[in-house]
């Protein structure tokens, strides 16, 4: 049976770090980070681009979870309201599949660390920490798996993401 990883959290938080390492630990697996299905410039972000990129997520993970090759299919976007991660599932063929969603969480200061040597390294705008936080609470109201990961390596979230499964 395939496993489904959605893996949320705010931005900087390391998701997409994380995914990798699931991705390397994890043979036939397949990783897809959703800011990828809508990474333009300038990005933008407007009803059509919304369900532009809702469109391009589904269309990518339902030919991965039909794909006979992957038997891990892993997928991280910001996913920060209930509505987002139950509208991509309901147009999802899971039948065949288990799923796990799992927020990753950091605390205040840990996400600010992050985002700001981001930001240093030109890789964030500086708006970046604040709209991080601003998402930060709004995880707790979600029906996931929580993993504070302020204190972790991206190794050691991978692990305890897997040890989920057992």
């Amino acid at each position: 049976m395939k496993r489904l990883y959605f893996i949320g959290g705010p931005m900087g938080v390391g998701k997409t770090t994380v995914c990798r390492e699931l991705q390397r630990r994890l043979d036939h697996s397949v990783f897809l980070d959703g800011d990828w299905c809508w990474d333009g410039n300038p990005f933008q972000v407007t009803e059509e681009t919304r369900a532009m990129v809702t469109e391009n997520i589904c269309f990518l993970l339902n030919n991965f979870l039909r794909c006979s090759a992957y038997d891990h299919v892993i997928f991280c976007w910001v996913l920060h309201q209930q509505t987002i991660l139950d509208g991509l599932l309901s147009r999802l063929d899971t039948r065949e599949c288990r799923v796990r969603a799992v927020s990753l969480l950091a605390s205040p200061e840990a996400l600010a660390a992050r985002i700001e040597s981001d930001v240093q390294k030109g890789r964030r705008d500086g708006g970046a920490l604040e709209r991080s936080l601003r998402y930060l609470p709004l995880y707790a109201a979600l029906d996931t798996d929580k993993l504070d990961v302020s204190r972790l390596t991206p190794g050691e979230a991978a692990e305890r993401i897997l040890e989920g499964w057992l």
